[in-house]
């Protein structure tokens, strides 16, 4: 079989919901589980996350499927339902709908259901994403408050600038204002503002980026806040090239060898969810990190569908066979996305189906 491998570690998943409680020691933990558990598997990372107060998921198939697999926490729809007809299957299974436009609040007073909802409602503090406008949520509320079919409502917003120097200052004093004087429990924190921003962890925190072993914030690695990589992606070399000075490797000729250059040629392509414009992009220079036969190298040229090259020059013994990290324990995916232009979140979730995915403890 071909060599690449996707290894998710269900003990760096409980290491660093471990790392969640010691930053926020008196907050509940909505694990964030969407997008397939960022790339690393909803079910796996469910397992791994078992001891999270809730999860967090972005459709109602997502909530089904932690639900038939026996999970029974807390499960919260980050973006609410897309239909009225998704009410009743979320009212019977328990779940926490996030209510953040007038038509969702429409549609939640209208439905007949068997039993009223959790609600979370989300106020658009500055990100102009979803959520009500700070004029507009406390009425919001007071429907809520008369509905029927709402049994408790917490409060939510989410911060666009939690992992940079702008800081949360603006939006979050926004909030406070609008909800001062209310007894209602709150949910703010994403992972960016639970690592940085202390003052806002209330009753709810929502780790997400954290949880997988990655940073999110841009100036600091994963490991200075003692996160441990979830996933180690792997393969192996499958052919070695001799390349000559001022020859050139891959398509397009985007590298040229100054000197006799020993190419690796790994199996993994963009077609496994590496990134196809790793190393070349204008604001980086060299190629992007990667590590053969245990040892620290770079990529070169342009990635394939099915290969990427790779610098073997100072690693003699390697050859063909010769293991390879494309990244896990040795290089962080955070550095692969920054000779990328991206970032951890986007590698993750964009590992292929294609890949095989090995689980261990």
């Amino acid at each position: 079989m071909r060599p690449i491998l996707a290894t998710v570690s269900l003990n760096a998943l409980r290491h660093n919901l471990a790392a969640v409680s010691k930053f926020a020691p008196h907050s509940k933990t909505m694990a964030v589980v969407k997008a397939n558990g960022y790339g690393h598997g909803l079910i796996n990372v469910a397992h791994g996350l078992s001891a999270a107060d809730g999860f967090a998921v972005l459709g109602i198939n997502e909530a089904i499927d932690l639900r038939d697999a026996g999970f029974q926490q807390t499960i919260l729809l980050l973006e609410g339902v897309f239909g009225a007809q998704e009410l009743n299957v979320a009212s019977n299974l328990g779940l926490n709908v996030v209510i953040h436009s007038q038509l969702q609040l429409e549609m939640l007073e209208l439905a007949h259901l068997v039993k009223p909802m959790h609600v979370h409602l989300k106020m658009n503090s500055g990100m102009n994403r979803l959520g009500f406008q700070p004029d507009a949520f406390m009425q919001a509320l007071e429907r809520l408050k008369a509905c029927k079919n709402v049994a408790d409502i917490t409060l939510m917003t989410h911060f666009a600038t939690a992992d940079d120097e702008t800081g949360i200052e603006k939006p979050l004093s926004l909030f406070k204002t609008i909800t001062q004087g209310l007894n209602l429990p709150v949910s703010l924190a994403n992972s960016a503002t639970i690592l940085r921003h202390p003052n806002a962890h209330t009753d709810w925190v929502r780790p997400g980026i954290m949880l997988y072993g990655a940073s999110p914030v841009g100036d600091a690695a994963a490991a200075a806040y003692g996160l441990m990589p979830a996933m180690q992606f792997t393969s192996e070399v499958i052919g070695v090239q001799e390349v000559k000075a001022g020859e050139t490797v891959g398509y397009g000729n985007r590298f040229t060898a100054t000197q006799h250059t020993r190419v690796g040629i790994v199996a993994c392509g963009y077609a496994d969810g590496y990134p196809r414009h790793a190393g070349l992009v204008s604001n980086y220079q060299g190629g992007a990190p990667i590590a053969v036969a245990g040892k620290l190298t770079t990529t070169l040229g342009r990635v394939s569908m099915d290969m990427l090259f790779c610098d073997l020059t100072n690693i003699p013994e390697a050859d063909i066979g010769a293991s390879v990290e494309l990244w896990g324990n040795q290089v962080p995916v955070d550095a692969v996305a920054a000779a990328s232009d991206t970032v951890g979140y986007e590698l993750l979730c964009a590992v292929a189906p294609r890949v095989p995915m090995k689980v261990v403890d």
